[in-house]
């Protein structure tokens, strides 16, 4: 390597660090505003408080009658900006796992056109290739053993 020259490997080093950094940065950022948007709500909350409590209740009680609970009382909405998520964390990608497939090894006879002539379990290898010299005498066409692994259906 000529001097004074860095590997391909050294910037893509530098440059994933680079990207780590950013995104701590970012996280940072965002619990910043998080603790931000919830002090302005506390505040908010706190003026709320100084309202007479009877006047809160007979302004809902009048206006979120939309729906009812199971027993047939209604339910209020709940205030919009009372309350806000606290820090949530950002789901983790899942990814979808397959499911296992159970497999057995056979040995397979094939013909020119990689057709399957005849099929024998995989302990019985002496008597597919007896069956593979025996098609090889009888006709004049090619024929082929290989090892195949089928799925096995419960």
């Amino acid at each position: 390597m000529a001097k004074g020259r860095r590997s391909r490997m050294d910037l893509r080093r530098e440059a994933e660090a680079l990207e780590a950094r950013k995104q701590e940065q970012e996280q940072e950022e965002e619990v910043e505003e998080i603790d931000d948007e919830e002090s302005e709500d506390e505040e908010e909350l706190s003026d709320d408080l100084d309202l007479d409590i009877e006047d809160d209740i007979d302004l809902e009680a009048d206006s979120d009658h939309d729906y009812e609970d199971e027993e047939g009382e209604p339910r209020r909405k709940k205030k919009k900006g009372s309350k806000k998520a606290a820090g949530k964390k950002l789901a983790a990608k899942r990814t979808r796992v397959p499911k296992e497939v159970r497999t057995r090894a056979v040995w397979v006879v094939f013909d020119n056109a990689s057709k399957v002539v005849e099929k024998f379990p995989f302990n019985q290898k002496a008597e597919a290739q007896a069956y593979l010299a025996k098609k090889l005498e009888e006709k004049k066409g090619t024929y082929y053993i290989n090892l195949v692994k089928e799925e096995i259906k419960d």
